[in-house]
């Protein structure tokens, strides 16, 4: 069976790339906790996490984020793309399944770099590569 690819965003859809790899796509925590649960941890090939996954949290992005360059998750209702590394960490943890090759591609320089953080303390703890970087997507809006 080929790996899947699984791109979170709430917004955002990957377009065809090069590498000719059709992403699975989730829209939110809830929907990427049940792809990732009903795939198999040990099935994914690469992971791409936006940070912001709704409303309130775009409202902090374009209040605090862009302008201030200051992230307070007390104004995030959502769950973010932070709490689906923090997921998947304690998934790995708990099955003993190495990570898939995760990614940034989120918008918000600080929940990425929090994601990054996250998820390479984790991978430096397990003394593995450090691997998780911003990258870019081509995409479309919904």
């Amino acid at each position: 069976m080929e790996k899947i690819w699984i791109y979170l965003d709430d917004v955002r859809t990957p377009v065809a790339s090069n590498l000719d790899k059709i992403w699975t796509i989730v829209r939110n925590y809830d929907e990427f906790i049940s792809k990732v649960s009903e795939i198999g941890l040990d099935n994914i090939e690469v992971i791409s996490l936006d940070h912001d996954l709704g409303d309130s949290a775009m409202a902090e992005f374009y209040a605090n984020v862009s302008p201030n360059y200051t992230l307070d998750y007390d104004n995030i209702k959502e769950k973010t793309g932070l709490d689906c590394a923090k997921w998947l960490v304690n998934q790995s943890i708990e099955t003993k399944i190495l990570l898939p090759q995760v990614y940034t591609h989120s918008a918000n320089p600080i929940g990425s770099a929090n994601i990054m953080g996250y998820i390479n303390n984790y991978l430096m703890r397990s003394k593995k590569p450090q691997s998780c970087v911003r990258v870019q997507i081509n995409h479309t809006v919904s």
